[in-house]
């Protein structure tokens, strides 16, 4: 395979199907996910109960983040993978055995038609959401291993401005768990820039058992980053263009290093501090 091939592989038969695919180059050395694209819910699942109002919530989906996604996979001339659906139905930044991976209440908003789910309901949203997100991403690393490009994983996300009455101060962070080969420079080259205020490890910690970055970076060692911008800063066509113009200039040079090229493995914090206890 030559290495301007661009990644290209069929959706499985069924309509609507959960997972966007955007078609890139393999040499770009960048695959992006966007776990939380879409507030979107089939009709059969009847909104959940929920009026429409909560879908337009960061509680069902990261504001903004697709917006972020497509424009830096165009930029970068690589694949990207996107969810279909809302992360109301079935989180698949969360391990399959995570509490969380089907929320009952969300941020004060209690979700009716999560309320009685049970395993069998469970295993039916994976099967139909999670499996065939998960497996796009897959088939993507490998084929890209295949090619000889390992990809560096970077996944889009965004955070609310104000959390349970508390402002956020950052206007972005990066998220990692034990390899920071690729998280440490991004953070430097963001630093860099005026006027930002830059949390590395925040809002929250990137050491998550099971998350996307867990699974499909993590256990087979590329270098990774997660990427959290605060909405308010996305959540317009303005502002997703001036973010995803400002990550292409930064990825770019940094996804070409080849010290990211060879994978190696690093124990996931988390799972260290379970091994522990």
């Amino acid at each position: 395979m030559q290495s301007s091939a661009a990644l290209k592989f069929a959706n499985p038969s069924f309509e609507p199907h959960p997972v966007e695919i955007i078609e890139g180059a393999l040499n770009s050395g960048v695959l992006i996910l966007c776990d939380h694209a879409s507030n979107a819910v089939p009709p059969d699942l009847s909104d959940l109960g929920l009026p429409a109002e909560q879908f337009e919530r960061h509680i069902a989906y990261d504001i903004g983040a697709a917006a972020v996604t497509r424009s830096l996979a165009r930029r970068l001339r690589a694949p990207a993978i996107l969810t279909r659906f809302s992360r109301l139905i079935i989180d698949p930044n969360r391990g399959r055995d995570d509490p969380t991976l089907v929320m009952r209440l969300s941020d004060g908003a209690v979700v009716p038609g999560n309320a009685a789910v049970d395993e069998a309901e469970v295993a039916a949203r994976i099967a139909r959401f999670y499996d065939p997100y998960d497996a796009a991403i897959t088939a993507a690393i490998e084929t890209a291993m295949k090619a000889g490009h390992p990809p560096v994983i970077v996944t889009v996300h965004s955070f609310t401005p104000i959390w349970r009455g508390w402002p956020r101060p950052w206007h972005v962070g990066i998220l990692w768990d034990a390899d920071d080969r690729f998280a440490r420079p991004l953070l430097d080259g963001l630093s860099a820039e005026d006027g930002l205020v830059v949390g590395d490890n925040e809002p929250y910690d990137g050491a998550l058992a099971g998350d996307t970055v867990d699974r499909h970076a993590t256990a087979r060692g590329l270098a990774n980053a997660l990427i959290e911008i605060r909405q308010d800063l996305i959540a317009s066509d303005g502002g997703a263009e001036e973010w995803a113009e400002r990550f292409a200039r930064l990825l770019k040079p940094l996804a070409a290093r080849e010290s990211l090229r060879s994978p190696k493995v690093h124990a996931s914090r988390t799972r260290e501090r379970l091994r522990r206890h």
